[in-house]
């Protein structure tokens, strides 16, 4: 429940989703500074665990996708974040836009909310909400520099 639940931050009143997103924020100041085969391999590592205690803890609760479950957010934000330069303006952006996407779901983020289940479902929209940030990050980036 620690690594499923962000480390209890989706325990905090109100948008347990929003919490677990700034833990991700958090992260990704911790981890910017690996290359990016390290930092891919997190964001790896943490997608297959996830899916796993996100599972469990579906279980334990007897609940789907409960709100408290936020790791799935912590990988979201770490994919928004991959390979752009980490500055309080890029992390406020990719956070906003990450928020945006995991909020509104538009397909196919809707998609793998509603047609996968268990520990993968929980944490495969928010993995496609953060590539949809991650593409506006990278455009933005793109076509400002």
């Amino acid at each position: 429940m620690l690594i499923a639940t962000g480390f209890y931050s989706g325990y905090l009143p109100k948008a347990p989703g929003t919490w677990g997103s700034l833990v991700g924020v958090l992260l990704v100041f911790l981890l910017h500074a690996l290359s990016l085969q390290i930092y891919l391999s997190v964001i790896a590592g943490l997608f297959i665990v996830g899916s796993f205690v996100a599972g469990e803890a579906e279980k334990i609760l007897d609940n789907r996708d409960p709100g408290v479950v936020v790791i799935d957010e912590i990988v979201g934000m770490l994919i928004t974040m991959i390979a752009v330069p980490v500055t309080p303006l890029t992390m406020v952006l990719g956070f906003i836009l990450f928020r945006v996407f995991d909020i509104a779901k538009p397909f196919p983020v809707n998609f793998f909310d509603q047609h996968f289940h268990g520990g993968l479902g929980i944490m495969l929209d928010d993995v496609v909400a953060g590539i949809y940030s991650l593409i506006i990050m990278q455009l933005i980036f793109l076509l400002a520099f």
